[in-house]
Parts: structure tokens; C-alpha cells; sequence
């Protein structure tokens, strides 16, 4: 094969490369807009459930589970690639973290994600994550099951959970959802009316606020996902269309050669052709 057909099949592939990685930076944008709302939406609710808990402790008080053990540390990665460095930056935070007695269980989301922690010891179950903001809701789904299970393996009594995940400055950050320590609540003079007994309401407070704060950071995550991802197709495209650039001009030189050549045959021809005559 000559020089100029590879070339030409090297610009044509480089081409649809191109085109593939544009649709996938598209989609990309698509899901960051989309995901924008959601979040929203899940940081108002979010808010109104810890207020409503900090008014409800604030009349009937719970005893304190803060150094509640064992722990589950809920690790949140991504699920498909093309997106940088963003699951090494959450094993960056996780080896950073101080080490203790006993070390706490850790639950995966995100396949990328399980697979560098497949030899990992201390991981108890890995999930896929979402891939769309469509898929959330089954994820979250299945992620309320797994935490149920490890909770009743780890203690009958529950376990503390903290969650380690991307945030809305897309860096990955440690926060703690249980036990539940809402904000301080504003005083009032009257407790809040109940329609069942406190610990059964703060049981199925507690059930509410979990859904809306793993709600968020999965959709947080999956946001910070695609904003990496959208900045790395950016860059490739960059060196893609330098690349491709670099080609077409290097194509329309050999081309231009070739034509050259050509004449300079055609020329030849003719000169010989007069010189016979």
C-alpha cells in the first residue's frame, strides 16, 4: 500500500474517531444539564428533612451513636471511563484516611471503580453504578439493599455510614449520613404534632433522609462524572483536530506531489513523442 492510501486511511479513521468522541462529549453536556436540575430539587428536600429531624430532636432526643461501630464506608466511583483520573482520586482520599480498629467495611459503586479495588480486603459487596440520571433510581434501589444486608452481617443494632464520593466541586470528600447529626434547630415554644410514637416517626425519618441524602450523592457523582469526562473529551479533541490538521496538510502535500509527478510524466511523454517525429 502507498504512502498516500495509508495516510488517506489513517485521516478517514482518525475522522470517526473524532466524530464518535464529539457524540460522546455531546452526551455528555446533555447529562450535566439534566443532572443540574435533579440536584436541585434533592438539596431542597434533603434540607427540609434535617430541618424537620432537628425540630424533632430538639423536643424528643435520641442518645447519642456517634462513635456507633462497626462502620460501612460507602465508596461511589464511575461506571463507565473516558473520564480522567476520577476513580484514582477517590482511592487517593481512601489510602489517606486515617487508619483505625476496626477498619470500616467498604461498599463499591461503580465498576471501574471495583475492579482496582478487586483485591481490596475490606470490600463487602460491589455494585454497578448508574450510567444515565434514568438509571439512579434502580442503583439506589439495589444500594439500600446491599446496606441492609451488610448492616444486619456487621451488627443487628446498624452501623455507622459514611459516604466517600465526588461533590458538587468535584472533589472527593468524606462525609458522615449515619448516625444523623441535622443542623442546630431554631427554638420553639411548642414540640411538633406527631402521628406516631417518636421512635417509630424518627425510624422512618431516619428511613427518609437516607433515600434523599444517597439520592444526592449519586447524583452529585454521576454529575462531577460527566463534567470530568466532557473535560477530557475537550482535551483529546484538541489533539485530535491538531492531529487530523497536521495530516490533511501533509495529504495535500503528497498530493500535490503526485499530481507533479504526474505532469512531469505527461510532459516527458510529449518530449519524446516530438523528438521520434
Amino acid at each position: 500500500m502507498s504512502g498516500q492510501a495509508e495516510l488517506a486511511q489513517r485521516f478517514a479513521r482518525l475522522k470517526e474517531i473524532s466524530g464518535i468522541m464529539t457524540a460522546m462529549k455531546s452526551l455528555s453536556l446533555v447529562e450535566t444539564r439534566k443532572l443540574a436540575r435533579f440536584i436541585g430539587h434533592q438539596r431542597r428536600m434533603l434540607a427540609n428533612i434535617e430541618a424537620a429531624a432537628a425540630d424533632f430532636l430538639s423536643f424528643f432526643p435520641v442518645a447519642s451513636a456517634a462513635e456507633m461501630q462497626p462502620a460501612i464506608l460507602l465508596l461511589i466511583g464511575s461506571e463507565r471511563g473516558f473520564c480522567g483520573n476520577f476513580n484514582e482520586r477517590v482511592l487517593a482520599v481512601l489510602d489517606a484516611l486515617p487508619g483505625g480498629q476496626p477498619a470500616p467495611a467498604l461498599l463499591v459503586v461503580g465498576s471501574r471503580l471495583g475492579a482496582k479495588l478487586e483485591a481490596h480486603p475490606g470490600v463487602i459487596a460491589r455494585l454497578d453504578g448508574p450510567t444515565v440520571t434514568e438509571d439512579v433510581p434502580t442503583v439506589l434501589n439495589r444500594l439500600m439493599d446491599a446496606l441492609h444486608t451488610a448492616s444486619q452481617q456487621l451488627s443487628g443494632n446498624g452501623a455507622a455510614l459514611f459516604s466517600l464520593a465526588h461533590d458538587s466541586e468535584d472533589e472527593p470528600t468524606l462525609k458522615r449520613l449515619l448516625p444523623l447529626a441535622p443542623p442546630p434547630a431554631p427554638h420553639f415554644a411548642h414540640p411538633p404534632g406527631l402521628q406516631l410514637a417518636p421512635p417509630e416517626f424518627f425510624a422512618e425519618l431516619l428511613d427518609q433522609y437516607l433515600l434523599a441524602a444517597l439520592y444526592g450523592f449519586l447524583y452529585e457523582s454521576l454529575s462531577a462524572e460527566n463534567r470530568q469526562r466532557l473535560a477530557h473529551m475537550e482535551q483529546a479533541l484538541d489533539r485530535l483536530d491538531e492531529t487530523i490538521a497536521r495530516l490533511a496538510l501533509k495529504r495535500n502535500a503528497l498530493r500535490q506531489e503526485k499530481i507533479v509527478e504526474e505532469i512531469e510524466v505527461i510532459l516527458s511523454s510529449q518530449m519524446a513523442f516530438a523528438k521520434e517525429k
